[in-house]
């Protein structure tokens, strides 16, 4: 017995310093970690906080808009960032604030407590991304607000229709996945969104936000679902775009109306119209890569576009026109229903005409005779008098008179002589002056028929300046303004 007493004192006094050490590390819990302690015994997340499994847990949404991050036409997906703030009751998460030296809130990992399975139902994410891992302010009132940061990528139909000057219409639909109404109820925590933190985006202006609550039964059960339908309406800025896109194609569309003003005799005047259609072109691929690429709208730079080379295409057969006009004038004199024609629009377009207006001989000169081809050169005297000379195709009749009386027939056999020395000397005269004759008759022709192209000309260039001005204010003015009207009606 003697033998077993220091035993047992050593393990009495063992078992105290046990106990002390216990006691001494109790008073060492803070605040928090007692009510933590307190709180989770027999806490489980996995089952809704609610003691009465008739009663539903009423969770508000709201979100704080921060930032447009991406807005995609291709592939019709909004990407923004929000803070997605929820705020619901928990029965199981209450206390008396004076047990705890007054401690009202308490933040607890969100992974510890119940969460409501809220989803973005329009989600274009692969569904495997998780909420940010932010701490809940619990209220000693059961009231829990978690906030957490989320980068939503949300289905959305574009109508890019009026691109560059489009306003998108997107909505964000968000609810309980698994619960129904009955046991989750999703309520708005306010009618807009909240945009104390947002921040402009450099090319979408943000017009106007609002939120509603819906109720939707679905096909799988008799339940009603809520949701919170989030819309937010957005609007292209159209600075970027009319700087690089919109400007330079009304410069390159300028530069074919100056192919109306270029001399056919130049040979650029059709050059300069492909020139400017191949710049065009390759304009229009390079932007093609900031258009919309999509087949269900036609954006409204696309048929400007097509609708500046459209003109640019047929300003070019214009000109190949005027050029065959230009180069016709060796044929044959302009129709008298064209000259008069004309003339009328020449007196519009303030042109003042020099060879149209003037009239077309019927006939040659009167001291012009043709003979007929059968007759010989030389000198003829005819029935009164006069001397012909005979030049083949036209003959030349001399105005002085010969007295027959007192000519002996040797003064005629001389003058016969005399005139078949001149023989070579008339028949050079005679080509040489029907020459000059046909010169000057092709070319009063060719500068008839120039005028008529300077006319078509000046005629098809007004024509060009109304129609590209017309279809440029109404594509890029009046479209716009009745579509922004729309918009600010609705």
């Amino acid at each position: 017995m003697s033998r077993d007493l220091p035993f047992v004192t050593l393990c009495i006094l063992l078992h105290l310093s046990v106990l002390k050490a216990g006691n001494s590390s109790l008073a060492r819990k803070t605040d928090e970690q007692r009510l933590l302690d307190a709180l989770l015994t027999g806490y489980s997340s996995d089952t809704r906080p609610v003691y009465n499994a008739s009663h539903a847990v009423k969770v508000s949404l709201g979100i704080t808009l921060t930032q447009i991050f991406d807005v995609d036409e291709k592939n019709q997906v909004l990407t923004i960032n929000v803070w997605l703030d929820q705020e619901w009751g928990d029965e199981k998460l209450i206390w008396d604030p004076a047990e705890y030296n007054g401690l009202e809130v308490m933040r607890i990992p969100c992974r510890k407590i119940w969460l409501p399975d809220i989803v973005l139902y329009n989600s274009a994410s692969d569904h495997n991304e998780k909420y940010m891992d932010a701490l809940a302010m619990v209220s000693h009132t059961g009231v829990v607000f978690w906030p957490p940061i989320v980068k939503f990528r949300s289905s959305c139909l574009m109508d890019v229709t009026y691109f560059p000057f489009d306003d998108q219409v997107c909505k964000l639909k968000l609810g309980s996945w698994a619960y129904t109404g009955l046991q989750v109820d999703v309520l708005n925590r306010s009618n807009t969104v909240d945009l104390s933190r947002f921040v402009e985006n450099g090319e979408w202006e943000l017009i106007s936000t609002h939120a509603v609550r819906n109720n939707v039964y679905y096909t799988c059960c008799p339940e009603p679902f809520p949701d919170v339908t989030i819309t937010l309406h957005i609007r292209r800025r159209t600075i970027y775009y009319i700087y690089n896109v919109i400007i330079p194609s009304i410069m390159l569309s300028s530069l074919a109306l100056l192919g109306f003003w270029i001399n056919p005799d130049s040979g650029e005047k059709v050059t300069l119209g492909l020139t400017v259609l191949l710049a065009l072109s390759v304009f229009m691929l390079l932007i093609a890569e900031n258009t919309p690429a999509t087949s269900f709208y036609i954006p409204l730079l696309g048929v400007y576009l097509i609708t500046t080379m459209s003109f640019t295409s047929i300003s070019v057969i214009c000109s190949v026109a005027v050029t065959n006009l230009h180069i016709r004038g060796y044929a044959h004199h302009v129709p008298t229903w064209l000259r008069t024609l004309l003339t009328c629009v020449s007196k519009v377009l303030c042109i003042k005409l020099k060879h149209i207006t003037e009239q077309v001989p019927l006939s040659r000169p009167t001291y012009w005779y043709r003979v007929p081809q059968s007759s010989t050169f030389g000198n003829h005297v005819t029935s009164n008098g006069r001397v012909v000379h005979d030049l083949g195709e036209g003959t030349i009749i001399s105005h002085d008179d010969i007295h027959q009386d007192g000519a002996t027939p040797s003064d005629r056999l001389l003058k016969e002589d005399n005139s078949q020395v001149n023989h070579a000397i008339l028949d050079t005269l005679k080509c040489l002056m029907n020459k000059q004759e046909e010169t000057e008759r092709e070319n009063k022709i060719h500068d008839e028929w120039k005028e008529v192209a300077m006319v078509v000309d000046r005629l098809l260039f007004l024509v060009f300046v109304l129609g590209m001005i017309t279809a440029s204010v109404y594509i890029l003015v009046v479209l716009p303004f009745q579509k922004l009207q729309r918009f600010d009606n609705s």
